[in-house]
């Protein structure tokens, strides 16, 4: 039941992604080039979307646990270090020259967008980078359901 649920959310957040035009690499430039072409739309979708998580949250973790799981798995670590920082820059760097951040680009996979699929195919190979660097280079362990 639980996969159906998430299905369903995922789909519905990337419904939302290509509504609000997200899923289109153009529109995330245009809201970065602000000595040209700027676009600020971005802006309200993305305060949208705070607004909405703010007063979720608040709803939600009043509750003992999730509808669904024995109970909530939240963020631990509250620290700034260098591999936030860096994790960060490699984020902004690449979203700067694609104008796609994950979500949007699996999203934008349906929509046959070019150069969507090479966008993702090297994100998954980073993704796959990062881990084996941040395991020492060994063995990739398996994903855990730890806190998220």
């Amino acid at each position: 039941m639980s996969f159906v649920v998430n299905l369903l959310l995922g789909l519905l957040f990337g419904i939302g992604l290509v509504v609000s035009g997200m899923s289109d690499p153009a529109k995330v430039l245009n809201f970065l080039d602000v000595a040209g072409t700027w676009d600020p739309s971005l802006a309200f979708v993305m305060g949208g979307g705070v607004l909405v998580a703010f007063i979720g949250y608040r709803l939600v973790l009043r509750r003992d646990r999730p509808l669904m799981a024995n109970g909530f798995r939240l963020p631990t670590k509250t620290s700034i270090d260098g591999r936030l920082l860096t994790g960060a820059a490699i984020f902004g760097i690449g979203w700067g020259i694609g104008g796609f951040c994950p979500g949007p680009a699996f999203a934008a996979l349906g929509l046959g967008q070019p150069g969507t699929l090479a966008f993702v195919l090297a994100m998954l190979a980073g993704f796959w980078v990062a881990r084996v660097v941040s395991t020492g280079g060994g063995d990739v362990p398996a994903a855990k359901g730890g806190p998220i």
